[in-house]
């Protein structure tokens, strides 16, 4: 048989195989490990892998890739971002570091509100080249797959900017869009948030969904999603579920920021509509994670955040798993609260701070991370048929990713079964 690559002699080929299905409870420490492995790749697609004295006489390659006895892997998909923004904040970090809460420097109309005005004021071409660049350093750290969220326009030129620099990306990178419009109550509306609401629902949501339906998102068939952060300061229970009720009027599908400062019933709402994910989750009660294991909907951690903002509280990550929810990782990357662009820093600090062990960890960065974008059918594992995104690390044992602090192990990154 023809194949276009060949990969060989893996010590370790991590396939994290799900069989179409996230990992719950004890089948998230199952990477599905396959010693001295081997995985054959026919264009963007696997079309063989198995031990390699098995696969190895059974095609014929145009390219052998001899891995040496290192660790081969998904590539990880980062399904929580705000990558596309303008300006920086380096001047509250030190606010934060002098004793400044996130929300006392939203409240002040810092925050979002101060990225919204440089994201506002940023050329299309500022914001694509910038995005490039983090995209570019995020593949070089192995993610090949990211969630990218809208919600620093706060008006509607500047999300549908937004949305159309996050569709420029596609151009070399795989890209994930979320319209996350919710993201804060723009300083222009600060005594009228009712005001603000009726411009989302009413011109908003119809005029993004519109732009979805013209994009190539939509003819590539890939999910579109709304966010909403529910929190103090920001949109409340009753207004989430009113744009997320009239976005999935539009098809749109669901997400909500929940309990990462205060806990206002988010995540029995994002249940009751069957959204996608719950993310954050950082003061979220025994009661809703017992409610969450029951659901379909992920529960995204972003441990960096709580890092970032030196917190010493961190999501309870370890009673979702034990009662069997579907847990994902992601960076939050964003120029507040986590200008991160490393998954196995976010693995790193999940193990360390929220007890989950490495496999467990790997796991919620490939296959449960594709599933909390509804990506999960197409990549997020090695399985036949999946799209070979794919890592070789430099290391023979995957444990390195999480126990190494500092060090890039990546050696090579194939997307789409080519090298990047």
């Amino acid at each position: 048989m023809h194949a276009d690559l060949l990969i060989v002699h893996a010590g370790q080929l991590v396939t994290c195989a799900s069989q179409g299905a996230p990992k719950r409870g004890q089948s998230l420490r199952d990477l599905g490990i396959i010693p001295d492995g081997a995985i054959a790749i026919q264009g963007e697609r696997i079309i063989g892998l198995g031990p390699t004295e098995t696969l190895e006489p059974l095609y014929h390659a145009d390219q052998v890739i001899d891995a040496e006895g290192c660790v081969v892997c998904p590539g990880f998909v980062d399904p929580h971002t705000h990558l596309v923004y303008g300006g920086d904040r380096l001047d509250e970090f030190e606010l934060k570091l002098s004793g400044a809460s996130y929300l006392d420097i939203l409240a002040a109309g810092g925050g979002i509100m101060h990225t919204t005005h440089a994201t506002r004021e940023s050329p299309f071409e500022s914001l694509l080249h910038s995005a490039q660049a983090r995209l570019k350093t995020m593949q070089r750290l192995g993610t090949t797959t990211v969630e990218i969220k809208s919600g620093y326009g706060l008006e509607l030129d500047a999300e549908l900017k937004i949305l159309q620099v996050i569709e420029a990306l596609r151009d070399d990178y795989e890209v994930i869009p979320t319209f996350m419009g919710a993201h804060a109550i723009p300083s222009e509306y600060r005594e009228q948030p009712e005001g603000y609401l009726r411009l989302l629902l009413d011109e908003m949501l119809p005029m993004v969904a519109n732009w979805y339906d013209g994009s190539s998102f939509k003819r590539d068939q890939i999910p579109f999603f709304v966010d909403v952060f529910c929190e103090q300061h920001a949109f409340d229970l009753n207004q989430s579920r009113q744009i997320l009720e009239r976005s999935q009027d539009y098809g749109m599908i669901a997400k909500l920021h929940v309990d990462e400062f205060h806990h206002l019933g988010g995540v029995s709402l994002a249940i009751e509509i069957g959204a996608q994910s719950v993310d954050h989750l950082d003061v979220t009660p025994p009661s809703d994670i017992h409610a969450l294991a029951q659901s379909n909907t992920a529960a995204v951690i972003m441990p960096v955040v709580n890092l970032h903002l030196g917190n010493t509280h961190f999501a309870n990550v370890r009673e979702m798993i034990d009662q069997g929810a579907i847990v994902a990782l992601a960076t939050d990357l964003n120029p507040g609260s986590a200008p991160c662009f490393s998954m196995p820093l976010v693995m790193a600090i999940a193990s360390r701070y929220g007890r989950m062990l490495p496999s467990e960890a790997l796991n919620a960065s490939t296959i449960n991370a594709a599933y909390a974008i509804g990506m999960h059918d197409r990549l997020g594992s090695l399985e036949v048929g999946k799209q070979a995104d794919l890592l070789i690390l430099k290391t023979n044992d995957y444990r390195d990713l999480i126990y190494l602090l500092g060090e890039n192990l990546v050696s090579q990154v194939i997307k789409k079964g080519k090298s990047c």
